[in-house]
């Protein structure tokens, strides 16, 4: 029931991730930008949690009036994970029990 209730919430958001040349990433959506370092940016957006890992990252433009995050640097890779399993550890027991 949860699942078909995040669906039909998800159905509704739009979220536009653009990356050029791996070295410039747009990211639309974004509620806020929870830690970030020269190699690691996590950020909060409306569909779950990007993790965004490179070399030399930094933020070029946060706007959260407008939603909008740029990072530049070396992007070696983009992958999100859910909410939930972010606030609880995600640890690989808490998944097997859950």
């Amino acid at each position: 029931m949860v699942s078909e209730e995040r669906k039909s919430i998800n159905n509704n958001v739009i979220q536009n991730l653009v990356l050029e040349n791996r070295e410039k990433l747009s990211v639309s959506g974004v509620l806020d930008v929870l830690s970030f370092d020269d190699q690691v940016v996590i950020i909060e957006t409306e569909l779950g949690l990007l993790t965004i890992k490179g070399e030399d990252l930094r933020i070029n433009k946060l706007s959260i009036d407008t939603s909008e995050v740029v990072v530049e640097g070396d992007i070696f890779s983009m992958n999100y994970s859910e909410k939930e399993m972010e606030k609880k550890g995600g640890s690989i027991l808490g998944k097997i029990f859950k």
